[in-house]
């Protein structure tokens, strides 16, 4: 199994990265704030307008580190990568695949199953551990809404295509997201979720998934890759300018396990208040730079978090799901697996 590498995350935009012998080292306004060994990093995520030396973009691109630039809300702007690894031939039977709609359709089927699966474990745990605090209108919603997401996972199996398996998938997301409120378990009116909004995120809820989602992108990206898989071409999501498509596909099973627990999590012990939010002028909503620092250091401890992988049946740290996934996908592909054992949280 792979070992977990580290990412750096670069939050001030007047940083300066650079390339120091065998490390890479962060200075901001002359001064030296921190360095690594570039053999122990597997991506640099930079937010705004931080700058990277030529030499350091070199030795990042022949060392296999993706260099990723996002905005200060996490939206992606642009990607420095070296060569592309992997063999040829998987990335063409992707494509082949990706163009033949029964045997999409079982790929599609693993995951929509899995995420609606892995959505039923964010509603059961809640009802795990506060259902004795909760109201009976509180218990009752998300008791229904347990009982639809395994109704969901079920009816996959009869679903004939994956036009039918993105109608199950948005029901799905429809009646999670509708719950969400009672999920959040703090009597504040600023973290009122009023329904999933993305670009912009319009209210700190949203803004808080949406930078997670940010992250969890990412690394579903660098595994891809990592594992000789062209990220743009996606077999749940269409393809499209920009949009990596396979990223997106393996982001669906990981989002309720590795970002909605953490925003959960972070909102329900206070580690975010109101007041590490902006918002900004034209209706969206982002997190203060001193927020996102501290998200970022929960985005990576939630990460270390070790699970038994239900397939592999051995333990290894919620932040190499995403590369396990990605490996046992490759496996599918190339015929070494009947079908995708995708990933369900227990």
């Amino acid at each position: 199994m792979r070992r977990m590498l580290n990412t750096i995350y670069v939050t001030s935009e007047d940083a300066w990265l650079r390339k120091d012998g065998q490390n890479l080292v962060v200075e901001v306004e002359g001064a030296e704030r921190g360095r690594a060994p570039l053999h122990l990093l597997d991506g640099v995520v930079s937010f705004g307008r931080a700058g990277v030396s030529p030499a350091l973009l070199a030795a990042c691109a022949e060392a296999g580190i993706t260099v990723s630039h996002l905005e200060p809300n996490g939206r992606f702007l642009a990607r420095v990568e070296g060569q592309r690894s992997g063999n040829v031939l998987l990335r063409r039977t992707q494509y082949r695949i990706a163009d033949d709609p029964a045997r999409r359709a079982v790929i599609v089927r693993g995951i929509v199953a899995a995420k609606a699966a892995n959505q039923r474990a964010v509603v059961r745990r809640a009802l795990r551990d506060h259902g004795d605090n909760l109201d009976d209108v509180a218990r009752a919603a998300l008791e229904e809404t347990e009982r639809r997401l395994t109704d969901a996972a079920r009816r996959t199996i009869a679903a004939p295509d994956v036009d039918a398996l993105r109608g199950v998938e948005g029901e799905a997301a429809h009646v999670y997201f509708a719950v969400f409120p009672h999920l959040v378990r703090v009597d504040d009116p600023a973290f009122v979720f009023g329904g999933r909004s993305r670009r912009p995120p319009l209210d700190r809820v949203n803004a808080l998934l949406s930078f997670l989602y940010a992250m969890l992108g990412h690394d579903c990206r660098s595994a891809l890759e990592g594992h000789g898989l062209d990220p743009q071409v996606g077999f749940l999501h269409a393809d499209r300018p920009g949009r990596a498509g396979l990223a997106l596909d393996l982001m669906e099973e990981l989002r309720p396990v590795l970002a909605d627990r953490l925003a959960l999590s972070l909102i329900n012990r206070r580690q975010v208040q109101a007041d590490d939010f902006t918002l900004e002028e034209a209706g969206g909503v982002r997190l203060t730079d001193d927020a996102r620092k501290r998200v970022l250091v929960a985005w990576q401890e939630r990460k270390r978090d070790e699970l038994r992988h239900p397939f592999l049946d051995e333990t290894l740290p919620l932040g190499l799901v995403s590369h396990a996934q990605a490996q046992l996908l490759a496996r599918h592909l190339r015929g070494d697996l009947d079908g995708y054992p995708a990933f369900i949280w227990k």
